[in-house]
């Protein structure tokens, strides 16, 4: 059975999980920052958007890292694929861009733009990608490289959820919804796939400056670094089912853990509408029923 309160580095982290990761989103964001943090360790990468202008891009960059520690035939090697991570056949589709290659890790990071608002306001398709991108993509994706990585005896997967997913927000309801399937899902397959020596950990990022971060709220100071974010959530394979990077997310992951459902949902809407700029009232309600 897979140790979970094992940490890997070095020489370590890419026998166990190399010599290819494969990152969905990575061509910008937070799954560019895992790109990075996975070639400077090593390991050769394959990205997967839809953007094949922004995926040559990342890939170039990726291409002219220096690993952290020499490797045979110098530089990492990276691939793309242009894939649209909604689709129903994503799976088969990215079969046949991984084939042959000897996968170890795989990273899913894909996001979408606007991903706040009115939930009335707003068109019904803005919704529906969103789960289709935060719910299927992971879902289809984890099952396919689960397999492969169970044949394989060792490896791991990565999802990204968010502190989102800790409970429902007004102005970000489906994404809140959509990210807590991640949460679940990590935390599921955490357990289930370490007999098969898979390492999984769901990283509940909190407020990390990303281009849609940015677009969306206008930027925080107080924002994380992707690479940061990618980093640790990467250092915590092993260690457990759930990853929350920076101390003061940490806090504020743990202080909600104990609140009723209503105060939560009012201090999750009041941090959102907030950050958003709209506006918010506090609600009443009755916890589960009269007793």
């Amino acid at each position: 059975m897979s140790n979970t309160t094992t940490s890997y580095s070095g020489e370590t982290f890419r026998a166990r999980f190399g010599p290819w990761a494969v990152v969905a989103g990575g061509s910008d964001g937070i799954g560019a920052a895992f790109g990075e943090v996975l070639a400077r360790r090593g390991l050769n990468v394959v990205l997967l958007a839809r953007s094949e202008s922004k995926l040559a891009a990342q890939a170039a960059r990726l291409r002219a890292i220096e690993p952290e520690k020499p490797k045979a035939g110098g530089r990492v090697e990276i691939r793309t694929a242009c894939v649209d991570l909604t689709h129903a056949d994503v799976a088969e589709r990215v079969a046949d861009a991984t084939t042959g290659l000897d996968v170890g890790l795989f990273v899913y990071n894909a996001g979408s733009g606007r991903n706040m608002g009115s939930f009335l306001d707003l068109p019904i398709e803005n919704w529906t990608r969103q789960v289709d991108l935060a719910c299927g993509g992971p879902l289809r994706l984890s099952h396919h490289f689960g397999r492969r990585l169970r044949d394989r005896g060792r490896g791991g997967l990565v999802l990204m959820s968010s502190m989102a997913s800790l409970g429902g927000s007004a102005y970000i309801a489906t994404y809140a919804a959509a990210k807590s399937f991640d949460t679940i899902l990590g935390e599921g397959l955490w357990y289930e796939l370490a007999p098969a020596g898979i390492d999984v950990v769901t990283c509940l990022a909190g407020a990390t400056d990303t281009e849609t971060f940015r677009e969306d709220t206008g930027g925080s100071p107080h924002a994380m670094d992707p690479v940061e974010v990618a980093a640790g959530t990467l250092d915590f394979l092993g260690r457990g089912p759930l990853y929350v990077p920076g101390k003061a997310n940490r806090a504020g992951a743990r202080a909600t853990w104990p609140l009723p459902r209503i105060p939560r949902l009012n201090m999750m809407s009041e941090i959102n509408a907030k950050s958003f700029g709209l506006p918010f009232e506090a609600r009443t309600g009755t916890e589960f029923g009269e007793d």
